[in-house]
């Protein structure tokens, strides 16, 4: 999890990724935002997300999103 948390930082350096939980509801994540989390997933794991998981529940915490992508895996 630390790992994939850096790699969330290098996309949006300045968002405490360990506790928040509303990163789209918030709007702390953008349109733009998701689509590079989206596109990094898949070069670093390999990871295909499917347009119909790219909802707000999967993309407002780290950790939903991890659950996501190992769900994938």
């Amino acid at each position: 999890m630390k790992e994939f948390i850096e790699m969330l930082r290098k996309i949006k350096p300045n968002v405490d990724f360990e506790n928040e939980e509303a990163l789209v509801d918030d709007g702390i994540l953008e349109s733009l935002d998701i689509i590079s989390i989206i596109s990094e997933i898949a070069d670093k794991y390999g990871v295909v997300i499917p347009s119909d998981e790219i909802i707000p529940d999967n993309f407002n915490s780290a950790t939903a999103l991890y659950e996501l992508v190992d769900d994938l895996k």
